[in-house]
């Protein structure tokens, strides 16, 4: 297994997980809020998305799908283009209201758009550096392992509202 294929199967897990968390579920259960406080299952998959997008569109030097593909209209959430989710408050998350649809088709979007990006990785690209903000400077080996284990924790999270809620 080579890099590529690692990354590709590592990232198909997220997809799977995404799935079984949110497919079948209609908008009322994905905006649902476990104690009227938590993370609803909605924002979860769409905070992992965005997360995904924002990452990896960054290190791999192309234009997000959230604006460049429409989704930002689409999606009609009163954010900014650039929001990911990041510090929300209770009354950002109370506003994410999602139809399965919408959710699960610009995860879909990302997720295409990620693999495009990750079939062509070799191990020397894993050393590149990708935000010198941070010391040490962040590489893409780090970044691509930072978004799967937040991604696999917010589906992790967003699975365990969906057995809460059922």
């Amino acid at each position: 297994m080579n890099t590529s294929e690692l990354l590709l199967d590592a990232f198909g897990r997220i997809q799977e997980a995404v799935h079984e968390a949110a497919d079948g579920l209609d908008d009322k259960v994905l905006a649902t809020r476990p104690g009227q406080t938590g993370n609803s299952i909605a924002w979860l998959v769409w905070h992992l998305s965005r997360i995904q997008d924002d990452h990896l569109a960054d290190a791999g030097g192309y234009e997000q799908v959230h604006t460049a593909d429409g989704w930002h209209e689409r999606l009609g959430l009163p954010f900014d283009a650039a929001d990911t989710g990041y510090a929300h408050t209770s009354a950002d998350v109370a506003a994410v209201h999602l139809s399965s649809e919408q959710l699960l088709g610009y995860y879909a979007a990302v997720h295409a758009r990620s693999l495009e990006y990750l079939k062509g990785l070799t191990d020397d690209d894993l050393d590149r550096v990708v935000d010198k903000r941070w010391d040490p400077p962040v590489t893409l080996g780090v970044r691509l392992i930072s978004v799967l284990a937040d991604d696999l924790q917010h589906a992790g999270q967003a699975a365990y509202v969906r057995g809460l809620l059922s």
